[in-house]
C-alpha cells in the first residue's frame, strides 16, 4: 500500500488505483499548521480548531496532490445513506448537503471527505469515468451506505459493479473496535448469518466481556453483495498509528479529522 510524499504532506494510495488517470489519497494528519489537540493537519471544521487553521490545512492537502482548492466538493457528513451527485464544485457560500456519499463524472471536481476512524470507500468506474467517495461508520456500515453509492452510479451513469475499482481506506480496525449490543444486534439484523464473521468476542470471552466489529470486512461484504469485484482493502489501522492518522477511539474523541480527495 504505497505512501508518498509532497513536501510536508504524506498520503496513502491503492495500487489498483494508481494505475489509473485519476488523483486519490487519503492523507495524513502531517504537515499541517493545528496545534495540539489537532496537530497537525487537521481538516475538520467541527472539532474545535480555528476555521483559518483548518483552511489552510485544506488548502495544503489539495496542493499536495495538484488539486485546486476551488475543485472542491464536500457535504455534511451525518452517518446516513443519501448519496449526492455533482457536476460542480460546491461554491464556499454554499450550505452543505447532508449526506455521506458523493458521485461525480467532471474532472473539474475533487470529492472530498474527512474521518477518523471510519471507513473511507473510494470508487472508480474506469468506463463511464465516475468516481466516488463514501463515509461509513458503524452506522453507514449497517446501513450500507456503499451499496447505495455503487446502486447511484449504475442509475445515474450507467456504471456497472463488475468494472468498478474500490478501495477500502484507512480506518479503525477490528481489534480496535469493540461495539455494545445495541450494535450488535444492527449488525446481525443487516448481515443475518454473514454477521458472525464479522463479530469476535477478543480472547474468545463472551459477548457480555465485549465484541469487536470489524467494519473492513463488513464495507468489503456490502460491495460484494451489489456486484463489485476489484475491491482493495488499505488494512491500516488509524488507532494503531497515531503519528499518521486522527483516531477517534485511540485518542479518546479529543482529535481532528484527516482528509480523503477522488477527481478524475
Amino acid at each position: 500500500m504505497p505512501f508518498y510524499q509532497s513536501d510536508e504532506i504524506r498520503y496513502h494510495t491503492f495500487e489498483s488505483l494508481e494505475e489509473t488517470e485519476i488523483v486519490h489519497a487519503t492523507i495524513t494528519r502531517q504537515g499541517g499548521v493545528s496545534p495540539q489537540p489537532w496537530a497537525s493537519l487537521n481538516v475538520g471544521g467541527t472539532v474545535g480548531d480555528e476555521a483559518a487553521r483548518v483552511l489552510e490545512n485544506r488548502q495544503r492537502s489539495f496542493r499536495a496532490l495538484g488539486r485546486p482548492y476551488e475543485s472542491l466538493y464536500d457535504v455534511w457528513q451525518v452517518h446516513g445513506i443519501e448519496v449526492v451527485c455533482t457536476d460542480s464544485p460546491r461554491p464556499p457560500e454554499q450550505p452543505h448537503l447532508k449526506a455521506d456519499a458523493i458521485l461525480t463524472d467532471q474532472p473539474g471536481v475533487t470529492l472530498f471527505m474527512r474521518f477518523a476512524d471510519c471507513v473511507p470507500i473510494f470508487l472508480y468506474d474506469p468506463i463511464h469515468r465516475v468516481v466516488g467517495l463514501v463515509h461509513a461508520g458503524w452506522q453507514g456500515t449497517v446501513k450500507k451506505t456503499a451499496g447505495y453509492a455503487v446502486r447511484a452510479m449504475q442509475a445515474r451513469y450507467r456504471s456497472r459493479p463488475q468494472d468498478i475499482l474500490a478501495g477500502i481506506g484507512p480506518s479503525v480496525g477490528p481489534h480496535h473496535y469493540e461495539v455494545g449490543s445495541d450494535v450488535v444486534v444492527q449488525v446481525r439484523q443487516a448481515f443475518g448469518a454473514g454477521a458472525e464473521d464479522l463479530l469476535k468476542s477478543p480472547n474468545g470471552g463472551s459477548e457480555k466481556s465485549g465484541v469487536q466489529f470489524d467494519l473492513w470486512r463488513a464495507n468489503l461484504l456490502i460491495l460484494e453483495e451489489v456486484g463489485v469485484q476489484q475491491i482493495e482493502i488499505a488494512n491500516i489501522c488509524t488507532a494503531c498509528h497515531l503519528e499518521d492518522w486522527y483516531s477517534h477511539r485511540g485518542e479518546q474523541g479529543c482529535t481532528g479529522r484527516f482528509g480523503a480527495l477522488i477527481g478524475l
